[in-house]
């Protein structure tokens, strides 16, 4: 299955000074990130940057070695791309949590993540914290990854975009709470990795009006998204990432 089409963009939004958010390619080992760092000018960022940097590290170490060793995680269900960014996420994670134990509280950061990595026709999504992905086939969307916010805690969508603050992230709890999903892909897929700065903003109807409609190129999909976002009073960073298969 061959990547056709790509485009992400972050932004600031129309508010804010500094822009912790971010995303990363990396084509040689069909890796692809979504992050939305927390802690302020010169923490957050920096953090979301080490983040990057630690878990395109530690996967391509190993996820090229079908003997290799998985030090934090395993499951036999699992193929050994899945269990090798786990892992790496898991390592960047306890990274971040080290140093944050060592930082006075104004001094301390996370980030929220979704990472899609693929295996020839497989897709391996893994999300922690308040990002999310969508999975568009013939027509019709899906949520394939789900934001992990304080607006669980209720059933009732009202303000929802002040109530998007994660409920995990890597480096902010011991534990680590990641869902992961697995999406065959056929011709014409396309995945959508959003951070809260979009997706709060937005319902899944106007998503799928954005990915149905026709569009020059994948980045004039998402710069219709970012617009959407902040005519409706968007106040937060905001990254959009699609893959068009």
């Amino acid at each position: 299955m061959r990547l056709k089409a790509y485009a992400a963009q972050t932004h600031q939004g129309p508010y804010l000074q500094i822009n912790e958010d971010g995303y990363e390619f990396d084509f040689d080992n069909d890796l692809y990130m979504v992050l939305d760092g927390f802690g302020g000018s010169g923490v957050g960022d920096r953090a979301v940057e080490k983040l990057k940097a630690d878990i395109k590290t530690f996967y391509t170490q190993i996820s090229d070695d079908p003997n290799a060793t998985m030090p934090l995680y395993y499951n036999p269900r699992n193929l050994l791309e899945g269990n090798a960014i786990l892992n790496s996420m898991m390592s960047a994670h306890q990274s971040l949590l080290k140093q944050n134990a060592e930082r006075p509280i104004n001094q301390r950061a996370g980030a929220s993540v979704v990472v899609a990595v693929r295996s020839e026709s497989l897709l391996i999504l893994i999300g922690v914290g308040s990002c999310a992905a969508y999975h568009f086939r013939h027509g019709k969307l899906t949520k394939v990854i789900s934001e992990d916010t304080f607006a669980n805690l209720s059933k009732d969508n009202h303000d929802l975009k002040f109530r998007t603050a994660p409920m995990n992230a890597l480096g902010m709890y011991p534990e680590l709470g990641p869902q992961m999903r697995e999406v065959r892909l056929a011709e014409g897929d396309k995945i959508l990795l959003l951070t809260d700065g979009i997706f709060a903003q937005i319902n899944e109807d106007e998503l799928l009006y954005a990915l149905n409609k026709s569009a020059p190129d994948a980045n004039e999909r998402i710069n219709s998204l970012l617009k959407l976002s902040n005519a409706r009073g968007n106040m937060d960073n905001q990254t959009a990432m699609i893959l068009e298969f």
